[in-house]
């Protein structure tokens, strides 16, 4: 009977050490989870965070982006404006300067005799 209970105690005693071995191993993973979610949590947060600056980086780029759709617009209307301008004084320089050779011709003297000399009207004679 004393080596049935030397068995007995040596099975009890591999029985203790394989749980032991098994929490220590469930201990290890536990901590194990734990590490992860902190670097979860950790994670998450930063997310958050990104998620939150994400928007008003976005929300900040179509502010600009409209700002410099109206300043686009205003540039073209400028431009457009700017050019019929220059139309506009391009026509009045060629009536202007088309009236003053007709006003010439009218207040030269008849008979195409002048006693000025002018090298700039074709129509002045010199005597």
């Amino acid at each position: 009977m004393s080596q049935q209970g030397a068995v007995l105690q040596s099975y009890n005693n591999e029985l203790i050490k394989c749980i032991e071995d098994l929490c220590s191993k469930r201990d290890e993973l536990h901590q194990q989870i734990l590490q992860e979610e902190e670097e979860k949590q950790k994670i998450q947060n930063d997310l958050r965070i990104l998620t939150e600056r994400l928007a008003q980086v976005n929300e900040g780029l179509a502010h600009k982006i409209s700002t410099r759709n109206e300043y686009d617009r205003t540039i073209a209307e400028c431009e457009m404006a700017y050019r019929k301008i220059l139309e506009s004084s391009q026509t009045l320089l060629h009536v202007l300067k088309k009236e003053t050779s007709t006003l010439k011709d009218k207040t030269a003297p008849p008979g195409g005799t002048s006693t000025v000399s002018n090298p700039k009207h074709p129509h002045a004679n010199t005597t």
